[in-house]
């Protein structure tokens, strides 16, 4: 990533104003069914005459790529850094302070857990989930 940082925090910016203006987008009937209610994430209408897929006045859009952040911060934490999931403190080793925040894994026990993160502190990390 050749960007400097100004650039980074304009297009971070960017993403969060693109973001306020985006629709939720839920499954089509998501109010109707109860099996749908539980988990209305979104998935793409196939009908032949399915009014959202061709889009028609009135109805819930579609997703697009229009909808899609900036491709320099796409992924990247809200402060700018790059999110990396890290099992062990031999990872830690690989990773730049300036430039990454530390996720430690979920399969990781508490005594392990706790030994990553002390030694991500000492290195100068932010972990996110400690």
């Amino acid at each position: 990533m050749a960007r400097d940082r100004a650039e980074i925090e304009r297009l971070l910016r960017l993403r969060k104003q693109m973001k306020s203006r985006k629709p939720e987008f839920l499954r089509t009937l998501w109010w109707k069914f109860p099996k749908f209610k539980n988990d209305p994430k979104w998935r793409r209408p196939k009908g032949i005459d399915n009014p959202i897929r061709l889009k028609l006045k009135g109805r819930q859009p579609m997703p697009d790529p229009g909808y899609g952040s900036p491709a320099a911060v796409r992924g990247l934490h809200p402060t700018g850094l790059e999110p990396v999931r890290v099992s062990n403190v031999a990872e830690l080793e690989r990773l730049d302070p300036a430039r990454h925040l530390v996720v430690i894994a979920s399969s990781v026990g508490l005594r392990k857990r706790l030994e990553i993160a002390r030694a991500a502190r000492e290195k100068g990390f932010r972990v996110l989930n400690a």
